[in-house]
């Protein structure tokens, strides 16, 4: 768990990461590089969950070696079914990350909404609801190897 007390924002106790595959993790259905390590680091404070329809189908192969549970988006519009997930963990101890529209609800609901701004860009929908906008994943992710950095970012 990642525990901090941040001024102006609340007390955040993350158990769960909640990520989007296409587009957070992964670009045209391949894992970016370097995002496994990452992924493995991650794991040894927070349960990581990974939240995709996969529209590619390479999604379970290409996280085989990881540490994460993979839910696979069916039946329920995306944006709708991704809350659902993410409520069945507990919002308030989630943190989810995403670029898409279809993140929006899980953004807007968790203890803290992170969106990305990828190669596939991101909707700016979602970015109005997001408590932070970062740059890539490995700096999403690089909030929660060091903690600090969250606390310096959302801070009064």
């Amino acid at each position: 768990m990642i525990s901090l007390d941040i001024p102006g924002f609340g007390k955040l106790d993350i158990e769960h990461l909640v990520l989007d595959y296409n587009g957070t993790l992964a670009l045209d259905g391949n894992l970016l590089p370097g995002l496994g390590k990452l992924i493995k680091e991650l794991a040894e404070d927070v349960q990581v969950h990974v939240l995709t329809a996969d529209t590619l189908g390479q999604c379970e192969e290409e996280l085989a070696e990881l540490p994460v549970t993979i839910h696979i988006i069916d039946g329920d519009t995306e944006d709708q079914a991704k809350l659902n997930y993410v409520n069945t963990l507990g919002t308030e101890i989630c943190a989810c990350i995403g670029n898409g529209r279809n993140d929006l609800l899980m953004l807007r609901e968790s203890a803290l909404g992170i969106i990305i701004s990828g190669a596939e860009c991101m909707s700016m929908k979602s970015a109005r609801v997001a408590d932070i906008g970062a740059t890539d994943i490995t700096n999403a992710l690089g909030l929660f190897t060091h903690p600090v950095r969250l606390l310096t970012t959302l801070r009064n």
